[in-house]
């Protein structure tokens, strides 16, 4: 089927609760989207392609719910599950909770010398880059000095993880219901 059925769009509380859904999920899309910008301006390897697979999974999840896909929907719902975990596990990384260490090569995957986009750009900071001090270094610079930040790069980076749970979590529980409403049309159809 291509559209709700009238039972299951009334179900889902009309247009209110089906289109609150829709822009919580749409929420999500641009929230990733926004985020996976600036991973990839700070070379951050391993959080784009968590949002990259973010992204695709949302746009599933909301394929499943204007199209009546269950499956598409738990594939969701999973998915948060998972989403919300990484995100825990990037808000420890850069508070530096049990042994991990910001300062690490952890989300370049050990490719790259590159931090968060936020460490030399974020709100206020200023930025100045400092000459090699030993000669026969072949380096534009060596050091770069970022002072005067209203906001820390990881608070910054605990906000954005912050606002993906939250956004995930009112997701999870709206896919929720609307999978537990799915299945009560469809034993209702069954039934008939």
């Amino acid at each position: 089927p291509l559209r709700l059925p009238a039972e299951v769009s009334r179900g889902l509380g009309g247009s209110f609760f089906s289109g609150w859904f829709q822009v919580t999920w749409c929420h999500q899309k641009l929230s990733a989207l926004e985020r996976q910008i600036f991973d990839f301006l700070g070379f951050q390897w391993a959080p784009i392609l968590g949002n990259f697979l973010h992204i695709i999974v949302v746009i599933l999840g909301l394929f499943g719910t204007i199209q009546y896909r269950p499956r598409y929907i738990v594939v969701y719902t999973v998915w948060t599950a998972l989403w919300v975990t990484w995100n825990v596990f990037i808000i420890c990384f850069y508070l530096e909770v049990g042994g991990l260490s910001k300062d690490t090569d952890l989300m370049t995957f050990n490719i790259s010398v590159h931090r968060s986009w936020w460490r030399e750009h974020g709100p206020g900071c200023v930025r100045r880059v400092l000459p090699p001090s030993a000669h026969g270094m072949t380096d534009d610079y060596t050091y770069v000095s970022v002072t005067g930040c209203i906001v820390d790069f990881q608070y910054l980076e605990v906000i954005h993880s912050a606002v993906q749970i939250l956004l995930s979590l009112v997701g999870f529980v709206y896919a929720c219901y609307v999978i537990s409403i799915f299945m009560e049309e469809e034993d209702t159809c069954r039934n008939k």
